[in-house]
């Protein structure tokens, strides 16, 4: 679990991954996650390189202001146009194919980039060139930023210059179009831009003008083609009709169908009287007088069936009064007999009668029947010379209607280019500008402002991004994978005054006794924290007792926490020894004040007495100190020997601590060779100067040899940095407590 902890705090910094493998945890250590939010490792960064960013921001400001104070004045004239969508009916009166439909909303956005480019064409450039004589001008010359390559024309490089300058951008959601030219001379620059728009409206006016002409020329051309087309139409209708006899092809004037029409209806009447004689036949032949009588009451045969039924009657009347015999009985039945046969010889000639009338009626029929026939016959050859007729008549007909509407166009086309109006128009004229366009001081010192804002946040962390350096203990903890013990402080204030700093090496200044010469200050604090940090790594039987101080490069200040370790563990009343195992660049005979002609090298060379090399420190009891003695030739030899490990022995017995001050760890090997005899090693680090893969090679270079390493101490922290605001807080509350023997209430 903490070595997962480690490796996930490592990955958030961006730090190297660590062989977790090879690293010895403290048992009890579990390194701190940050308990700031995300965002406030940020506001550290920025709060650490303020003077990066306000550095930055000055600058940028201060050459913008420059630059736009030195840059010559540029005037802008404006003027706005309107382009309407070009109305193609008026075109010698023809439609657009989409004539009616609703204007494309794409179409009137491509009509208005055409027109955008054609104003900002080479021949509108050239033409408002020459109108104005820019080629002889001076103030063509004034637009900087546009070079002329030695080898163009100079009506190339005049347009190139021209159109430079110009700019022409649309109106958004409108039909305007903006035109702007910029120059040093504001007169100028406005009498350019209205000579822009007049030519450019009276090129689409001449320009609509020659389309119009072009389009009579070519109608002129088209009227000869069609004059002709319809003059041989009409010679070959006429010559169809005479070689085909046709006259009155209408159907007003249809001869042949109007005869047609009027025998079929002579033809049905004889039907139908055809129809009616047969029957008047059929019942002659059924020689049924009564159906005869029924069907001609008014005929002859009617009434002798009349003088029948009276005869019948008289009859029935004697015969109720006398028998056959009576004479006028006799008389009546003969009378009777005779006009039954005049009846049948009536009923005979009707019979003949009604035949002759049906035959009669039969012939006339047929005879209509076989001219109807004919006539049908004709119509039906007229039908078929009636299609190539109807042909070349409609050929002829859409010649001539085509004739006549070309003619008509014609004749309007001189009088349409004329009139024709151009679709744009000038809603503003553009006027001498007041005020120059740039440089706009205000605006530029704006956008410095942003851009030297931003840029400096980006520099600061950039600048964070290549320190390597270790700053927080912290850091020091994710990088290393080992504990902190302790901070100890940049700064110390002696007698309220400056601060001064705590230097990275020992001096004479007396600073390196600041346990000692200042008890209550905050630095003797943080050496009393690191005093409790080690007395509380172990139970009292673990508790080191020799404790070896290194670091990794000179000049961390482990020397100055040598001493001051020393000094508080015997304030303590720890029986402490403190040894100087730097025997090439020896410092604490100095601090102490003891001579150095015999010491640690003169005890392992056995040319003097242990008991003879140890004095005790001057002003403090219970501290020991033991020299590092004449600088020898193999001092790395002399530490990995059997005489030293003899010695920690004895020395672990002796006293209560045992602290040996060793050269850096990554210079020479003595700190290395040490390692291995000691109870623990104590890392020394310099905030802002150690780096952090020398903290990782040290670390990976002593636990090669199997030491033990305790943690790693802090050294000349910076509290009132913004990566240690809480520490700064904390000691400024606590401010009271590290004064000469004051406390503040």
């Amino acid at each position: 679990m903490q070595a997962r902890n480690l490796l996930a705090r490592n990955n958030r910094v961006g730090a190297e991954a660590v062989d977790l493998s090879q690293i010895q945890i403290q048992p009890n250590y579990i390194p701190l996650a940050p308990e700031e939010p995300f965002w406030a490792n940020y506001w550290l960064i920025l709060r650490k390189r303020k003077w990066v960013v306000l550095a930055t921001l000055v600058v940028v400001v201060t050459l913008a202001t420059i630059v736009s104070l030195r840059t010559r004045p540029i005037y802008d004239a404006f003027a706005k146009i309107e382009i309407n969508r070009p109305n193609s009916d008026v075109l010698l009166g023809f439609k657009d194919v989409g004539a009616g439909v609703s204007p494309d909303y794409s179409d009137d956005q491509l009509e208005l980039a055409t027109q955008i480019n054609i104003l900002q064409s080479s021949s509108i450039a050239m033409q408002v060139i020459k109108a104005l004589n820019l080629g002889a001008a001076p103030e063509r010359q004034e637009k900087p930023g546009i070079a002329t390559p030695p080898d163009i024309s100079k009506e190339t490089s005049q347009i190139a210059s021209f159109q430079g300058a110009l700019h022409v951008s649309p109106v958004p959601d409108t039909r305007l179009v903006e035109v702007r030219y910029s120059s040093p001379n504001p007169q100028f620059a406005a009498t350019l831009v209205n000579t822009l728009v007049r030519t450019f409206i009276e090129e689409n006016i001449k320009a609509k003008f020659d389309s119009t002409m072009q389009a009579s020329e070519w109608l002129s051309k088209q009227l000869g083609d069609l004059q002709l087309k319809v003059e041989t139409s009409q010679e070959k209708i006429l010559r169809y009709e005479k070689e085909n006899g046709m006259l009155g092809v209408d159907e007003k004037q249809n001869i042949i169908t109007a005869k047609l029409d009027e025998l079929n209806k002579e033809l049905t009447s004889a039907e139908t009287e055809r129809i009616q004689k047969q029957s008047q036949y059929q019942l002659t032949l059924s020689g049924n007088a009564e159906l005869l009588d029924n069907s001609a009451k008014d005929t002859l045969i009617g009434k002798l069936r009349a003088q029948e039924a009276d005869l019948k009657m008289q009859y029935a009347q004697e015969t109720s009064q006398f028998d056959d015999s009576y004479p006028k009985v006799i008389e009546l039945r003969e009378q009777l007999q005779q006009l039954r046969e005049n009846i049948q010889n009536e009923v005979k000639k009707m019979g003949g009668r009604a035949e002759a009338q049906y035959q009669a009626a039969l012939h006339h029929e047929k005879l209509l029947r076989v001219a109807f026939e004919a006539q049908k016959e004709e119509a039906n050859k007229l039908n078929e010379k009636a299609v190539e007729y109807n042909t070349l008549k409609r050929d002829y007909e859409t010649n001539r209607k085509l004739y006549e509407e070309l003619l008509e166009k014609l004749k309007q086309a001189g009088v349409s280019a004329g009139l024709k109006s151009s679709n744009i128009r000038i809603v503003d004229a553009a006027r001498v500008p007041t005020s120059p366009s740039s440089p706009n001081i205000p605006r530029n010192i704006e956008l410095s402002l942003m851009l030297g804002t931003l840029g400096g946040i980006g520099l600061a962390f950039v600048l964070e991004a290549l320190d390597t350096t270790v700053r927080t203990p912290e850091q020091v903890e994710i990088v290393s994978a080992l504990p902190s013990l302790g901070i100890i402080p940049l700064s110390v204030s002696v007698n309220g005054g400056k601060p001064s700093l705590l230097p990275g090496r020992l001096s004479s200044s007396g600073m390196e006794l600041i346990t000692y010469k200042r008890p209550q200050s905050q630095i003797a604090e943080s050496f009393r924290s690191l005093r409790t940090s080690i007395l509380l790594s172990g139970s009292f039987d673990t508790r080191p007792k020799v404790l070896l101080i290194t670091s990794a490069l000179p000049k961390e200040g482990k020397s100055a926490t040598s001493v001051n370790l020393a000094i508080v563990l015997a304030q303590k009343g720890s029986r402490v020894l403190l040894v100087d195992g730097d025997m090439r660049r020896p410092t604490l005979h100095k601090v102490l004040g003891v001579s150095r002609d015999v010491g640690l090298s003169s005890i392992l060379d056995e040319t003097v007495a242990e008991e003879n090399a140890i004095l005790p420190a001057p002003n403090f009891s219970n501290l020991f100190v033991l020299p590092s003695g004449p600088s020898p030739s193999n001092p790395a030899e002399l530490l990995d020997s059997e005489r030293l490990r003899s010695l920690l022995q004895k020395w672990r017995s002796q006293y209560d601590y045992v602290i040996i001050d060793s050269p850096p760890a990554l210079s020479v090997t003595d700190a290395v060779v040490l390692s291995p005899e000691v109870d623990a090693v104590v890392m020394v680090v310099r905030s802002g100067q150690t780096t952090k893969a020398a903290v990782r090679r040290t670390r990976d270079t002593l636990y090669q040899v199997n030491a033990t390493i305790m943690g790693i101490v802090m050294n000349a922290v910076d509290l009132r940095s913004p990566d240690l605001y809480y520490y700064y807080y904390y000691s400024k509350r606590g401010s009271g407590y590290y004064n000469d023997g004051s406390t503040r209430n």
